[in-house]
């Protein structure tokens, strides 16, 4: 009988092979953002991978990562450390559109 219960309590996949395309997808969007974050300049590489990662947070965990950006933001303009500084910025405008958008849930 456990195996019944099992059976009920997996998720079946939206169509076959969707698994596969989802990893297939994901493996492309790193290769592209490691392609991309390589050829920008660093401050600019910095803020686009920070806020589409940024865009990904749950929403519950929003206030910690504001505070991570901002204070990421802070430090990376006090080093002069420009990817740091405007992935901190980027990291911090995602959450409050996080938070804007998406809400608690």
């Amino acid at each position: 009988m456990p195996e019944a219960k099992d059976a009920r309590k997996r998720r079946k996949e939206p169509f076959p092979g969707a698994y596969y395309l989802a990893g297939a997808i994901t493996l492309f969007l790193m290769l592209l953002f490691l392609a991309l974050g390589a050829s920008l300049p660093s401050g600019v590489a910095g803020f686009l991978v920070a806020f589409v990662l940024g865009l990904t947070v749950n929403p519950r965990y929003v206030p910690f990562f504001l505070v991570a950006g901002v204070f990421a933001a802070v430090m990376g303009f006090l080093g002069r450390e420009p990817q740091v500084a405007w992935g901190g910025v980027a990291l911090a405008l995602s959450q409050v559109l996080v938070r804007r958008f998406v809400g608690e849930g």
